[in-house]
């Protein structure tokens, strides 16, 4: 499917770790603990930009063949009670958010969640945050979805929204969720508080690479006619 960068956007998707704020330090520091617990390897350098968008059973389940689903839950919930601890406190908005959602709001363009984070940690952020209500709908693998890359939370967004598919645009800030964009035939925005613009060079679906909202400041797909 042709992209069409210019378009203006009836819909937008925001995932939310490193997106809606720039946290994912954070879950690095804890995986790092984590990871030491169990005497299990830990590459810093490259564990977000692979595993970034994933359900956090898909990251864990390998190193743990023989668990099920409930032992998977309790040793991911220990992970997360330890990047809740350290972030809690610190919870911001990225630069320019909050003016980007007034513009959408004020121009009656619904928006959504998309992320692979737990419940408890969508509350940090978002309730944190005042920004629940914001939010059409949000949709994550707590709800049985599949985690990105697979296109599946972005498409059902799209569908509770009442937008298609290639009238949103998704804001993401790892190369799996931008991935995930792809294959839902959505335009994307990576946000770079992760990874270089260079990460994401391969995907035509980008139209644009910002560290801030402001600089998506007259992008005509963010005009909202």
């Amino acid at each position: 499917m042709t992209m069409l960068p210019e378009t203006p956007a009836k819909g937008l998707i925001f995932d939310m770790d490193g997106t809606i704020v720039d946290n994912m330090r954070y879950h690095d520091d804890a995986w790092e603990v984590w990871y030491r617990k169990y005497g299990l390897p830990f590459e810093r350098a490259t564990f977000s930009a692979r595993t970034a968008g994933m359900a956090i059973s898909d990251i864990i389940g390998p190193h743990f063949p023989g668990a099920d689903a409930a032992e998977l839950d309790r040793l991911g919930e220990e992970k997360e009670e330890l990047y809740r601890e350290v972030y809690g406190p610190l919870v911001k908005p990225l630069g320019g958010l909050i003016d980007l959602l007034d513009r959408a709001r004020d121009h009656s363009v619904p928006m959504a969640v998309g992320t692979a984070a737990a419940p408890p940690n969508i509350a940090l952020i978002l309730d944190t945050l005042s920004l629940r209500q914001r939010f059409a709908t949000i949709v994550s693998p707590s709800q049985g979805y599949p985690g990105k890359p697979h296109p599946d939370m972005f498409l059902a967004a799209a569908e509770r929204m009442g937008v298609a598919p290639a009238d949103c645009i998704v804001f993401e800030d790892a190369p799996n969720g931008v991935e995930a964009a792809r294959r839902a035939g959505m335009r994307a925005v990576a946000v770079l508080t992760m990874l270089p613009a260079a990460a994401f060079t391969a995907f035509d679906n980008v139209i644009a690479s910002v560290d801030d909202y402001a600089r998506l400041d007259g992008h005509p797909a963010l005009r909202f006619a």
